[in-house]
Order: structure tokens, then sequence, then C-alpha cells
């Protein structure tokens, strides 16, 4: 005898929880423990039969699947109990992809993904492996690059020959400095100028007194 992994399934929409639970239950290692149709019952039905995995729909109209999701993460940290719940959804946009995400959802799978998919995340979870739709993928990556400073993308002697440019040396004394010749200084600083986005080494310079570089 194994262990099974419960699981609870929360949806305001009957059907969506008849297919999950149809689906889920014919695989050999989940045991589905329980269903909610909404946030203020999944709460309450979380901290009542411990469930390992919640499948959590973010929109609903008593308490949304994001506030749940906060409530039932702080709920079972007073406990000493942790939970993976996996956000399962039909939206995609930013607000409700790092707002799920702040709240302690572990995962994020759109209502599109396949049921193999589904069980494959419930799975993962348990094992602490999360799991994420491509396109929020995309949204994580995008919202790292926005927030890291634009010199992050300057190789290191790139990130000197900016120092030095706003040290105010100019290209001779730069490459005296660096031991490099006039031809590879001009290029760095055309690599530099292109990557911070700036129109003239002037504008370089101040950028490297704002932003810390020269210390």
């Amino acid at each position: 005898m194994y262990y099974k992994i419960k699981v609870l399934i929360v949806d305001d929409h009957e059907m969506v929880r008849m297919g999950l639970n149809a689906y889920l239950s014919t695989e050999a290692d989940i045991e589905i423990i329980g269903e909610a149709n909404g946030g203020r019952q999944a709460i309450a039905k979380a901290v009542e039969l411990f469930p390992d995995v919640i499948l959590m729909d973010l929109v609903m109209e008593d308490i949304d699947g994001i506030q749940a999701t906060k409530r039932i993460i702080e709920e079972y940290s007073t406990l000493n109990k942790t939970i993976k719940i996996i956000a399962l959804t039909s939206f995609i946009d930013d607000d409700k992809v790092f707002s799920a995400l702040e709240a302690g959802a572990f995962s994020y799978l759109l209502k599109t993904s396949s049921a193999s998919e589904v069980v494959e995340a419930i799975r993962k979870a348990v094992n602490n492996k999360p799991v994420f739709e491509s396109e929020v993928t995309t949204l994580m990556l995008n919202r790292v690059q926005k927030k890291s400073p634009k010199h992050s993308l300057l190789t290191q002697r790139e990130l000197e020959v900016l120092k030095l440019i706003g040290e105010g040396k100019n290209n001779k004394e730069i490459g005296e400095e660096l031991y490099i010749g006039i031809k590879t200084v001009k290029t760095h600083v055309s690599n530099i100028l292109s990557k911070l986005e700036l129109e003239d080494r002037t504008k370089a310079a101040v950028y490297a007194n704002q932003n810390n570089i020269l210390y």
C-alpha cells in the first residue's frame, strides 16, 4: 500500500470540478478528498481536511483564489504544516500571475492545460518542483529583466570602461589604464552606449555617477 496524494479541488463552476474529479480519480496515486465552490469554503476545507495539494481557481465570487491562497498559507504556517497550491485559471495577465505567486501559489497552470499536465503538476508539487505555464515563465523573466539595472547587461571590461568614462577620462587615457588599444576602447564605448541606450559618452558619464559605477 503506497501513499496517495490528497487533493482538494476549488472552483466555482460545478462542471469544472466534476471534470477534474472524474479524471484525477482514475489516477492510482491521487485521492480527491474534497471540493470547494469558492474561496471561503476552500479555506474551511483546507484546515479541516489537510490536503497535500489544492487546485485553486483564481476568480470566484465570495473570496477570490488569491486571497484564499494567502489565508490558507497563513493558516498552515501557524500550524507548522505545508501545503502546495496550484493556481488553475483562465487568466494570464500580470496582475493575476504575480498576485497569486506573491500570495503563495506554488505552480501556475491555465485551464487550457491538458489533464495529464495537471496530473504531472500535482505529482511534481509534492516533490517540491513547481510548474509554470510557458506564458507565465515569460512574464516572470520580463519582470526580472525590468528590475535589473541596464548596466547588468555590460561585461566586466565594459563596466571598467564605463567607470573610467565616469571619471572623465578620454579614449587614450582609458586605453593606457586598461592596456588596450584605442580601437578596442572605441568598440567598448559603442557597446556601452548601445546597451545602456544612451546617445553619447557625456550621458554615459552621468549614468556612471548616478548608478555608483565609480565605487
